[in-house]
């Protein structure tokens, strides 16, 4: 599963959650930080990721265009890098759900 992990989340996620998302990666990998969210939308789809972001925009994006790509929208706030990867491990069945379904675009993980 190849996830990109959006700005407002630790790059240290990528290497933390290898074992279950093995060809991962965050958006300053790719010189994406600066970028508007139009440009890394088009990254993800091109590049086959789905987004993982705390950032509502990139869910109402889902909304209204469907995927690819595909988003995980945690929901847990300003949260420690722990807590996210809890969330993402407890999660993970969910997120392969979103990529296996071609009919679900976005994923609230709270």
């Amino acid at each position: 599963m190849k996830l990109l992990f959006d700005q407002n989340l630790s790059r240290k996620l990528v290497t933390r959650l290898v074992d279950i998302f093995p060809d991962s990666s965050h958006v300053q990998f790719h010189r994406l930080e600066q970028k508007t969210d139009t440009e890394i939308w088009e990254f993800a789809k091109t590049n086959e990721f789905c987004i993982v972001t705390q950032d509502a925009d990139f869910a109402e994006r889902s909304r209204l265009y469907g995927s690819p790509p595909k988003v995980v929208w945690l929901r847990c706030g300003n949260a420690p890098t722990n807590q996210v990867e809890t969330l993402l491990r407890f999660g993970a069945e969910a997120v392969q759900e979103l990529l296996n379904n071609p009919s679900l675009h976005c994923l609230e993980l709270y």
